[in-house]
This record gives structure tokens, C-alpha cells and sequence, in this order.
């Protein structure tokens, strides 16, 4: 039982203590802490996939309890190829809340950052039901005090409408939790999958209504139309690194769709049958729909970069609604693409608002501002991402989605909604982008004095300076990461087929976790 299984949950949660009790005061040794740590888990979670590379299930069991009945963790090729991506994320995100100073901005931002951190490898590398609920309210807690993080009356509103959503979900979390218990007896998912095989499908209506339920929960996290309406506000109102970690947030509903759909709730469950096909995917294809008709009529950076991300989930909802082996394969290629592309947009969105003035992230035009030729050269890499466009990663992964939907009896709807919403984004993406960098530059030029002009863009530079290197760095990866993801499709995809296939055959999973041996629970007779 290798004990760097339990790290990417152990290290944030320490971390976190103890900047909050012994560091609170001192911003240099939170930051050196709380990178130093994120960079440790970036290391670690890398060793972590490059060990479950080979198709091994690692099973860490807390206090050396045996499943079902003790806590356990679980490593497969899912999990690890998920906890590497939030490492990934969470060390270029944080590298900009650093050199933007938003640290600074709030109160206990590093503490509640690795929260954040513990709450999503947790939700990632849980082996039962009821702790994915824990963590989820682990990750639920820490990120309402970062939406709020440097307050305001707008943000505070946001992070109350957040909670209130959230809540919501966590109590149809409780409730199906509950009737599952009562049914089979357990929590663990490896458990879980035998004793719901082996009920009958006419036998049980209460295990049917306790899936319908969990698949609200996880589309109430996945921001699934008509569940979607807290993020808007949220994302667009958080500060602009948050905005960017918790593109790995909706990934953690899309992950819980995946895992309990494979595992307990398979496609091939008379129980369960025609609850993919029948509410998931149209509300997938809607999801996309609205998404990107949002993009279009946004009247804010942020927001139209908000709507992007409910679109780009309806994205990932299409290929996993269609269950098959290349559905999932072009769903966890696509979960990596939008999370780099739409951290990518988020942090440009917090550069560009914070250097424009009064206008802010206001989609109009204005005066040029310092540095605007490199903003303006990664917003069009990212959006070029974000729309599916050649040839960065959007583009190979709704190839993906396409070729996936085939088989699907609303190939015609997916096919059709993919195109049509694809060229509504290109619209409000360039409309977004010609009127600020574009229209800027000629406002100054349609000056009536020019000179007056310039001379203003001039104390504009010399008062906002180019921008800080650290956030240049970190924005610069995700665009570069994007342009790996393209080069190497090739082997990325054949990675990720392996993974479908350990997901779709998981007979090795639920013997592993079920077979690892541990501390047992008997009872008095048992133990005399």
C-alpha cells in the first residue's frame, strides 16, 4: 500500500493549518509555503499517473480498514489522469494570484486555496460515495470564501447565490445517499457496483429514483442546463484567478458522472436503463445551445467568458451522455482542453480588467493600455481554443465528440447544435475581441487632438507599467499547454482510450479495492 496515494489530500490540508496558524501575518512564508507545496503535489501527482500509466488500481486504506467498511482511497488511470490536471491548474493559477498580488487582497487566500485543493484531489481519489459528499462540501466551503475573497457588495451577493445552489445539491446528496444505504447496506463504490448488479430490475424503484438523484447533484456541480444559473454570476464576479481554478470545479460534477455511471450505475443496467439517452443528452445539446448563445449576447469579458465555460461543460456532457468507449475517450480529452482554455481567458479577463481602468471588462471600446499586443495576441489563441477552431485543441477534441456521436440516435441534433454553436461563438468571441483591442486602437487614432491622446495612452503606460511577469508566465502555459495537447493528440488519446477501457471492464477495480488486505470489522460472535 503505497502512502503517496493519500498525499495529494494530506499535503493542502496541512498546508492550509498551518498557514492559517502559524504564517497568518507573514505573506512571504504563506506564499513560499503554499507554492512550494503546490509545487511538491504538481511532482507528486505526476508520480501518481506515471504509476496507474500501466492500467495498476493503488487502494490506500485510512487507518489500514478494510473496504467497504474503512475510508479508502483510490489511484486508477481516471483518478490520476484528473488530480494531475487540478496540479497542473492550481500551480500556473497560483503563480498569477502571486504576481497580481490577490494574495494580498483578502484575508487567508493561501489557506483557503489549498482547502480548495484538499476538497478536489479528495472528491478525485475517493473510493465511496459518502466522501465524495465530504470533500464536495470540503471544496464547496473553501470556495465560497475565495468567491468572496477581497470582498464587495456584488461578490458577496454572488458567493450567497453560490452557497444557496450548492446547498441545495448537498441535500439531494444526503437523501440519495440515504436511500442507497438503505438499500444495499453500503457506501463503497467498488461494494456498490455488486450488491446494485445484483438487484432486480423490477425489484427495487428506490435505487432508480437514488441514481436519478445523484445525476442532479453532479449536473447542479457540472453547471448542466437548467441547473446552471449560480455560475454566471459567480464565475464572472469571482477575482480572477478563483474564476480560473475553478475551471477544474464543473470537471469535478463531470468526473462523478463518469466514475458512478461506469462503476455502480453502468449503461448496460436494466435498473438504470435509458437515463443517459433520455434526460442526459438533450440537456447536454441545450446546455451547449445556451451556452454559447450567452457568449454572444454578453456585455462583459468575464461573463461571456462564464457562459463559455456552461457551454463547453454542454461539450463534455454530449460525449459522456453517449456512454460508449469514444465517448468518454473525447470527454476526458475535451475536460483537459476546456480547463486549460477557459483558465487561460479567465486570467487575460483579470489582466485586462485591472489595467483598463473604469472601464473594466466592459466589452466596449477604449483607450489602448499598456501591453495590450500580448493581451490581445493570447486572447485570440485562447479563443481560438475555446470555439473549436483549427488547429489548437478545440478543434481535435469536438472532431472527437463528432466522430463519438454516430451511433447516438440525436447525431443529427449533436452534429447540427456542435456546428451552429461553434459559429456563435466565433461571432461573440471576435465581436468581443474586435471592439476591445481593435476599437481601442482607434480611439485614440479618431481623437479630435491627437496629441492629447497620446499623450494620455502615454501616462496610461507609465502609470500601469507592463504586466507582471509571473501572470505572463502563467497565461502563456495554459496557451502553450493548449498547443501541446494538439501536437501530441496522437498519444494523449491513445492514454486516454486505455482509460476508457479500465473504466468500461472494471472488474480489476472493485476486486482490487474489495481484495486489499486490512484491518476487518467483526462481530463478537466472529471475534470469539
Amino acid at each position: 500500500m503505497s502512502h503517496w496515494i493519500v498525499m495529494p489530500v494530506l499535503l493542502p490540508g496541512l498546508l492550509a493549518a498551518l498557514i492559517v496558524l502559524a504564517a497568518r501575518h507573514h505573506i512571504v512564508v504563506q506564499r513560499t509555503l503554499s507554492l512550494a507545496g503546490t509545487v511538491t503535489l504538481l511532482f507528486i501527482a505526476a508520480g501518481l499517473a506515471w504509476d496507474a500509466s500501466d492500467g495498476s488500481v493503488g487502494v490506500y486504506l485510512l487507518g489500514d480498514w478494510q473496504a467497504p467498511f474503512g475510508i479508502v482511497l483510490v489511484a486508477d488511470r481516471l483518478s490520476t489522469y484528473m488530480v494531475l490536471l487540478a496540479a497542473i491548474l492550481a500551480t500556473l493559477v497560483l503563480l498569477h494570484a502571486i504576481g497580481g498580488d490577490w494574495d494580498q487582497r483578502g484575508r487567508h487566500f493561501h489557506a483557503l486555496y489549498q482547502f480548495q485543493l484538499m476538497g478536489i484531489m479528495g472528491a478525485f481519489l475517493t473510493g465511496d460515495v459518502f466522501n465524495l459528499f465530504v470533500f464536495f462540501e470540503i471544496l464547496l466551503i473553501a470556495s465560497y470564501g475565495l468567491v468572496i475573497h477581497s470582498g464587495g457588495r456584488v461578490r458577496l451577493r454572488a458567493g450567497v447565490q453560490y452557497v444557496l445552489y450548492n446547498l441545495l445539491g448537498s441535500t439531494l446528496f444526503l437523501f440519495a445517499l440515504g436511500t442507497i444505504y438503505a438499500e444495499t447496506g453500503t457506501l463503497n463504490m467498488a461494494d456498490l457496483a455488486g450488491r446494485v448488479a445484483a438487484i432486480d430490475a423490477d425489484g427495487s424503484a428506490a435505487i432508480r429514483v437514488a441514481s436519478v438523484l445523484l445525476l442532479l447533484v453532479f449536473a447542479v456541480k457540472a453547471a448542466l442546463v437548467p441547473l446552471h444559473f449560480w455560475l454566471p454570476s459567480a464565475y464572472a464576479n469571482a477575482p480572477g484567478p478563483v474564476a480560473a481554478l475553478f475551471a477544474i470545479m464543473t470537471k469535478v460534477g463531470a468526473y462523478a458522472i463518469i466514475r458512478v455511471y461506469t462503476l455502480i450505475f453502468p449503461s448496460d443496467l436494466a435498473l438504470t436503463e435509458g437515463l443517459h439517452s433520455t434526460w442526459l443528452l438533450p440537456l447536454a445539446i441545450l446546455s451547449l445551445a445556451i451556452g454559447m448563445i450567452g457568449v454572444l449576447a454578453a456585455r462583459r469579458l468575464d461573463r461571456l467568458v462564464a457562459f463559455s465555460v456552461i457551454g463547453s461543460m454542454g461539450m463534455v456532457m454530449i460525449a459522456i451522455a453517449l456512454m460508449t468507449a469514444d465517448g468518454i475517450t473525447a470527454a476526458l480529452y475535451y475536460i483537459a482542453h476546456s480547463t486549460f482554455a477557459t483558465a487561460a481567458l479567465f486570467l487575460l479577463v483579470d489582466v485586462f480588467e485591472n489595467r483598463r481602468g473604469d472601464e473594466g471588462a466592459r466589452i466596449e471600446a477604449a483607450r489602448p493600455i499598456a501591453g495590450s499586443a500580448y493581451i490581445a495576441g493570447l486572447f485570440f489563441l485562447a479563443a481560438i481554443a475555446m470555439t473549436g477552431l483549427p488547429p489548437l485543441s478545440g478543434f481535435v477534441g469536438k472532431l472527437l465528440i463528432l466522430d463519438a456521436s454516430y451511433e447516438s440516435p440525436l447525431v443529427v441534433w449533436v452534429w447540427a447544435t456542435v456546428l451552429a454553436t461553434s459559429l456563435i461563438a466565433v461571432v461573440g468571441f471576435a465581436r468581443a475581441g474586435s471592439t476591445i483591442f481593435w476599437k481601442s486602437s482607434e480611439v485614440e487614432m479618431t481623437t479630435e487632438d491627437e496629441s492629447e491622446a497620446k499623450k494620455a495612452a502615454a501616462e496610461i503606460h507609465e502609470d500601469v507599467g507592463p504586466p507582471p511577469i509571473l501572470p505572463v508566465i502563467a497565461t502563456g502555459s495554459f496557451v502553450a499547454l493548449l498547443a501541446a495537447m494538439t501536437v501530441f493528440a496522437g498519444p494523449m488519446t491513445d492514454y486516454l482510450r486505455a482509460t476508457t477501457a479500465q473504466l468500461m471492464s472494471p472488474q480489476p477495480y472493485i476486486s482490487t479495492v474489495l481484495g486489499t488486505p486490512g484491518k476487518e470489522i467483526k462481530t463478537e460472535e466472529e471475534a470469539h
